[in-house]
């Protein structure tokens, strides 16, 4: 039992140190050496709460490549930090089995586009188990950068996935925003979305199909 012990620690020691080996390699001569120490510790530091690294990893090298002030590029990291444990506790909150790194990290960026916690754990409800959660949270953050506010993005996406739309269909809902938008003067990008969400609802109404959840 003790050799099994050591053993575990031992493999446990060598996979620490090769993740931080990798991240030095991925930021070596792509940005400054205070962001990545920076970069180093909070990787480590999410590594070891089941949290994606690579978030964190990218977001340094977009913003020393942007030339932004090393900062910046910190302030931008420990927020990005916060929002990665932000995600993961509202995709708990959701329910289900520990989240996985592509939900949180797809959560993060949904919180980074507008969305809250709240948001966050309807969407990943919405959609299991049919749909992706984090392809619906990427969709969903597409829909926030677009200019549709939070609570529009989750009454389509929701009504989209309760009237039977595919994984497919949800990714393909930001083209139909903008689809909407081209068409009609002067029409925003949140009445198109609401547009959307309204059909699909009166999908999920007719006969056949599934009604959407908390609607009469």
């Amino acid at each position: 039992m003790k050799t099994f012990g050591a053993a575990l620690l031992l493999a446990l020691v060598a996979g620490s140190l090769a993740a931080q080996q990798d991240v030095t390699a991925r930021l070596a001569g792509r940005v400054s050496p205070d962001i990545a120490a920076l970069v180093q510790q909070l990787a480590t530091s999410a590594a070891e709460r089941g949290l994606p690294v690579d978030p964190l990893i990218q977001k340094a090298i977009e913003g020393s490549a942007k030339g932004v002030p090393a900062d910046r590029v910190a302030t931008a990291l420990r927020a990005l930090s916060g929002q990665l444990d932000a995600a993961a506790a509202a995709l708990v909150q959701a329910g289900g089995a520990q989240p996985d790194t592509d939900a949180i990290a797809a959560g993060a960026f949904a919180l980074n586009a507008g969305l809250d916690k709240q948001n966050v754990t309807a969407l990943a409800l919405a959609g299991r188990p049919a749909n992706n959660v984090a392809a619906t949270l990427r969709v969903a953050s597409t829909l926030a950068a677009m200019g549709v506010p939070a609570d529009e993005v989750v009454e389509l996406v929701t009504q989209v996935i309760a009237s039977g739309g595919s994984t497919h269909e949800v990714l393909g809902l930001p083209a139909q925003v903008m689809a909407g938008v081209s068409r009609g003067r002067g029409v925003t990008p949140a009445q198109a979305a609401a547009g959307l969400a309204r059909a699909a609802a009166a999908r999920a109404g007719a006969p056949g199909q599934n009604k959407p959840k908390g609607k009469p």
